[in-house]
């Protein structure tokens, strides 16, 4: 994908850029892999909002992906990348000699016309595509659409242009550097595909003005300093004046901007060998 840019018509416009799409090869999606995708406003079951800044936003259709990958060893071609609107990545239609249809993740350099693969199978070509066991995927292979779980379907590493990296293998573990520069034990009978996520530059587009991100259904935030005491902790101060708060707190008081909130007793825990930070 590269990057366009727009002519200053208006000062938004000036700095806005945006995808240009050239490596999308299908305008209209598969309706058999189509799913109706309900707002929820940031609202609970009980009418309340439990995230904020959630609203509005163009109407959308969920694309329902094969994240498990799991028809085994047969060869799927890819017969079109499209645009999905509820991800960063783009995603990479799949025909099966059953002539099944599924969607996936569209690794870098994928192209329509290629074929790729799902197995539990040893000797299998180490390609961007391929979906494989990370027991027989070598050291140093970047991957990503990785399972924490043995059959739960890829979990992790999921974003454009995001890619893990097997470090080592010990006893029935891998240790995988994640993007975030933590690594984590993952057992070497869950399944992972090769490459690369495409779409490498989407992170280095600027959306230009407030509208756009209305577009995509986020509403405006508001910093607590411009608030009233009664509204926020740091708000209220006679003129411009810094947060007072030499502890950084919520709307509710609870302690923000670098405060760890992991529990210490989480299970997972025994399979970060090393943090993020």
């Amino acid at each position: 994908m590269g990057i366009k840019k727009f002519n200053p018509t208006t000062a938004s416009r000036r700095f806005m850029t945006g995808a240009d799409f050239a490596e999308i090869t299908k305008d209209k999606p598969q309706k058999s892999l189509l799913s109706p995708k309900k707002k929820t406003g940031g609202r609970n079951s009980y009418g309340r909002i439990t995230v904020r800044h959630q609203g509005g936003g163009h109407k959308r259709m969920l694309r329902l992906i094969d994240f498990k990958r799991d028809i085994y060893d047969q060869p799927a071609k890819v017969i079109g990348i499209e645009y999905d609107p509820n991800r960063s990545a783009r995603i990479a239609l799949l025909e099966y000699p059953s002539k099944i249809k599924r969607y996936m993740l569209a690794p870098l350099d994928l192209n329509v016309g290629d074929v790729i693969i799902s197995s539990n199978q040893k000797d299998i070509e180490i390609k961007n595509g391929n979906n494989l066991l990370i027991r027989h995927i070598p050291s140093g292979t970047l991957i990503h659409n990785i399972e924490i779980n043995k059959g739960q379907g890829g979990q992790i590493v999921r974003t454009a242009g995001g890619s893990a990296q097997i470090m080592a293998k010990e006893g029935e573990h891998a240790h995988i550097k994640l993007p975030s520069g933590e690594v984590r034990l993952v057992s070497l009978d869950c399944h992972a595909t090769i490459g690369q996520v495409g779409n490498v530059e989407h992170e280095a587009i600027v959306v230009g003005k407030a509208g756009r991100s209305r577009w995509l259904g986020i509403r405006p935030t508001v910093r607590g300093l411009a608030m009233n005491p009664v509204d926020h902790p740091h708000g209220g101060g006679e003129g411009k004046s810094g947060q007072g708060n030499p502890h950084p707190v919520t709307p509710w008081g609870v302690p923000t901007k670098g405060y760890k909130t992991r529990n210490k007793t989480k299970f997972s825990n025994k399979f970060i060998v090393k943090r993020r930070k």
